[in-house]
């Protein structure tokens, strides 16, 4: 889970820098928790935020929450397989509007040949066997959201809208030439709104698209989300967010 320091702390001190942005967003499918914790610490360490699961049935309803960009996809999971789960995931996306732009890296003990065709067949981007070194697990991670995100054209592609900037190939966010520091669910948010810019979202359409929650989910996890952006975005120029009362939000007016 990301932590808002709006929600955690109040503002910030002046003098503190504000957290960057993580590189992407890992979810750590492991059931054995030595090797969940090594993998969660170092994939912080070096700059990605990091979910975890340690079954098949948690990963599914993890990923469908937060929507990560990659997947550490253990095999051998109490509760049946990766192969299974990886299936899951690519049909969830595959039912979405948006494209695939999820990436998934099995990690196994099975390193019999026949597994590892299998599991870039059924849609894996890479296959890691145990035992293995964090170093390399880093290095393929680095190179898989490299490939997925030309696959999917997130590597030329900036987002814009008056003086808002997205750029999804860095996970960067500026306004007014200034960068703007995001936890992954403010960046998540952004992102989708600027996505439909010049539309309005309703609350429903917005849990379902950033947050994966059912419309019967409290909407109020929208406007505190909703205002975390507001604050970060309008201290750099006027407010870009439009609220249409009883509907929803969006960026509306002339983009340019």
């Amino acid at each position: 889970m990301d932590a808002d320091p709006a929600a955690a702390a109040g503002p910030q001190s002046a003098q503190a820098p504000a957290p960057r942005a993580p590189l992407a967003t890992v979810l750590v499918v492991e059931d054995e928790p030595g090797i969940a914790d090594i993998l969660r610490i170092t994939l912080k360490y070096n700059g990605f935020a990091v979910l975890g699961a340690a079954t098949g049935r948690e990963a599914v309803a993890v990923a469908r929450l937060h929507r990560p960009d990659l997947v550490l996809l253990d095999v051998m999971l109490p509760d049946g397989n990766g192969w299974e789960v990886c299936r899951t995931l690519r049909a969830d996306r595959a039912a979405q509007d948006e494209e695939d732009d999820l990436a998934i890296i099995f990690v196994t003990a099975r390193d019999a040949p026949r597994d590892v065709v299998a599991g870039l067949a059924l849609g894996g981007d890479d296959y890691i066997t145990k035992p293995f070194g964090v170093d390399e697990v880093v290095a393929r991670v680095h190179a898989v959201l490299r490939r997925t995100r030309r696959r999917t054209g997130q590597a030329e592609r900036v987002l814009r809208h008056r003086d808002l900037e997205m750029d999804e190939a860095t996970y960067t966010v500026r306004r007014a030439g200034q960068p703007v520091e995001l936890t992954p669910t403010e960046y998540n948010l952004l992102r989708h709104l600027l996505r439909h810019a010049g539309r309005i979202l309703t609350k429903e359409q917005l849990l379902q698209h950033v947050w994966r929650y059912d419309t019967a989910v409290s909407s109020t996890v929208v406007e505190t989300y909703i205002s975390y952006l507001r604050r970060k975005l309008d201290r750099l120029g006027p407010p870009l967010i439009e609220t249409r009362r009883g509907i929803g939000y969006g960026l509306t007016g002339d983009p340019a």
